[in-house]
């Protein structure tokens, strides 16, 4: 360990951390001595912001350990925190050790000067403080497999100790895990204590990897019900705390999630954990929509909250629409719901139209909200002549943002019905509100009139490019005229920074789009994924020719955004690499969602990318 007095021995300015030289890390440090706890708290709250930046370590981050270990000793609080701050520092991986990097990194620095201080830390495992003694626990953890034959023993001792004796029964658990890293695996089952026995089951799942066994499920399904009264948010290296490692084990097994799941619902669904537990689950795999909105339907009536209780009806809202005939206990309860006053009316609405239950239809004539109504739109394409008029209304009461948006979006749903709002969508494009997606409304099913010209020349000169593009697209779809929108994606495309999002928004000019092709071809070696991609698709769409686009979509495609995107412009094409179908195969059967949901989508990419390799299987 090294003393305050010793900080100018350092060259600070020699070393960096996250913000360049290190030259505050001796100001730092000292203030850990100070009497005043909000001096202590914001030092510390620095210094993770600087030689431990989001996870990142340094240069710095090493040297500071010696002077930290001091801190823990001499200082006169937060031992606790800075105990955690020396955990975390030294997080690895265990295969980083291996790695032929490691010897020079600054994690293996970190640990090095760790494991030289920790035998001067080891008093802190008898502390008084429950929480010292489990983030000293957690120091030991990290570098466990870094020490040193006789300090190993010892430390390796003094856990043991703890294990069998202290008061705490957490503590024991955090104990239990200190000793895993040292190589020891004690199955304690049958131990008096629900938190030891939580942490064996922990450690025999991460061990062992799906399916669990009975037994296993069984402790986990047991003594994780109620979360720890002693938890004190303290991660684990490389793992998190002890609920992240617990929905870490269990979303690995759905079979075994979903049941654990259902017995912390029935138990009380304390802390949301069980209905938390199946969101994450529905999350990860496919398929499990049907036991998952069960759970959620189970969990209902246990939630303390009205918060709570949206986390759940959203939930349902979010994967209803996977079930192909909703359950009439299920919509009951979403009516039930919908029907209330609170917080909880508006998820549950949503997720009624979402199950395409008739009775939303009437609570969304009553209460209409933009997100509401688009869900409406797509459910209930029959009611346009009820629905359309209430999108109308909202529009021209001002509706703004992602609102217009949503009913911008909404009217697509209603074919030529939806000229019947061009007004509202026009005033979008004056007012700018919504302007983009009020121009491309325009574009597909506006009706020309001089006002709609000029309003669209006008948003032409925007100086918002997407707006301007947009614009000159619907113009080129409304009048036939090539020039603006040539004159406009010239513009874009030799300007500086991202085109994809422009070269995306070619399509609709086709072979028009011919004087762009210089333009273009230089795009298809791009570094950036997302501009090949793009340039391809618009290749393709300007010559007709598949020969240069095919290849670099091909290449793209993967479970991905952009692959995604890459095997829907392969599908327009029409034509799709033997090569490819392996891929297609593993999309169509994986049991793990491969994207993740993307806000303002109304369809899962993940269900995008599985019926589309179907499809595609299928037509050959």
């Amino acid at each position: 360990m090294r003393s305050p007095a010793e900080l100018d021995a350092v060259d600070w300015h020699d070393l960096t951390h996250a913000y360049g030289p290190a030259a505050d890390v001796p100001d730092l440090i000292r203030a850990l001595y100070a009497d005043d706890d909000d001096t202590v708290g914001e030092a510390i709250d620095e210094l993770y912001g600087n030689i431990h930046h989001q996870g990142t370590v340094y240069p710095a981050s090493a040297r500071a350990v010696p002077f930290l270990a001091h801190a823990v000793l001499h200082a006169p609080g937060r031992r606790d925190e800075l105990l955690m701050l020396l955990a975390v520092l030294a997080d690895h991986a265990p295969q980083d050790t291996e790695s032929p990097s490691w010897p020079g990194s600054s994690a293996a620095a970190i640990c090095t000067e760790l494991a030289r201080v920790l035998p001067d830390l080891l008093p802190c495992l008898g502390d008084a403080e429950r929480g010292v003694r489990r983030a000293a626990l957690r120091v030991v953890a990290a570098v466990a497999g870094r020490l040193p034959a006789k300090a190993r023993a010892t430390a390796e001792r003094r856990v043991e100790e703890v294990y069998t004796t202290d008061p705490v029964a957490s503590v024991r658990a955090d104990a239990l895990v200190a000793l895993d890293r040292f190589g020891r695996r004690d199955e304690a089952f049958d131990s008096p204590f629900p938190e030891v026995r939580l942490a064996a089951a922990l450690l025999a799942a991460e061990r062992s990897g799906p399916p669990y066994g009975k037994r296993l499920v069984d402790v986990l399904a047991e003594d994780g019900a109620e979360p720890d009264p002693g938890e004190d948010g303290f991660p684990w290296a490389g793992t998190g705390t002890q609920e992240d490692r617990l929905t870490e084990v269990l979303i690995r097994d759905a079979d075994a999630g979903l049941a654990v799941a259902a017995r912390w619902i029935a138990a009380g669904d304390l802390g949301g954990r069980g209905s938390r537990l199946g969101r994450r689950i529905a999350e990860t795999w496919r398929d499990r929509e049907p036991e998952v909105l069960a759970l959620m339907l189970a969990a209902l009536p246990h939630q303390r909250d009205t918060r709570a209780s949206a986390h759940c009806l959203t939930a349902v809202g979010e994967w209803i629409e996977r079930l192909p005939e909703p359950g009439a206990d299920l919509r009951d309860a979403l009516y039930d719901h919908a029907r209330t006053a609170g917080d909880t009316a508006a998820p549950a609405l949503l997720a009624l139209v979402r199950a395409r239950d008739p009775r939303a239809l009437e609570l969304v004539l009553c209460h209409p909200g933009p997100q509401t109504l688009r869900a409406a739109a797509a459910s209930f394409p029959e009611a346009a002549d009820r629905l359309i008029p209430l999108i109308r209304r909202t529009l021209a009461a001002g509706a703004t943002g992602n609102d217009a948006i949503a009913l911008i979006g909404a009217l697509a749903h209603f074919g030529a019905a939806a000229r019947q709002a061009q007004p509202e969508v026009l005033d979008c494009l004056r007012t700018r509100r919504a302007a983009v997606v009020a121009a491309r409304r325009t574009g597909l099913g506006g009706v020309v009139t001089p006002e709609v010209t000029s309003l669209l020349q006008d948003a032409v000169e925007s100086t918002d490019s997407s707006l301007s593009a947009a614009a000159a697209v619907a113009h080129h779809q409304l009048t036939g005229e090539t020039g603006p929108a040539l004159r406009v994606f010239e513009g874009l495309l030799t300007a500086q920074g991202p085109v994809h999002w422009h070269l995306s928004s070619l399509r609709p000019l086709g072979r028009a789009a011919a004087p762009l092709l210089p333009l273009i071809e230089p795009l298809l070696t791009a570094r950036y994924e997302w501009t090949r991609m793009a340039a391809a698709e618009a290749h393709h769409t300007i010559t007709g020719s598949p020969e240069r686009a095919v290849p670099i979509l091909a290449a793209l495609v993967g479970p991905t955004p952009v692959g995604l995107r890459a095997l829907e412009a392969l599908a327009g094409i029409g034509r799709i690499p033997d090569e490819l179908r392996p891929t297609l195969r593993s999309f169509a059967s994986s049991p793990l969602r491969l994207l993740s949901a993307t806000p303002f989508s109304e369809v899962h990419p993940d269900e995008e990318l599985r019926a589309l390799a179907r499809r595609l299987l299928t037509t050959g």
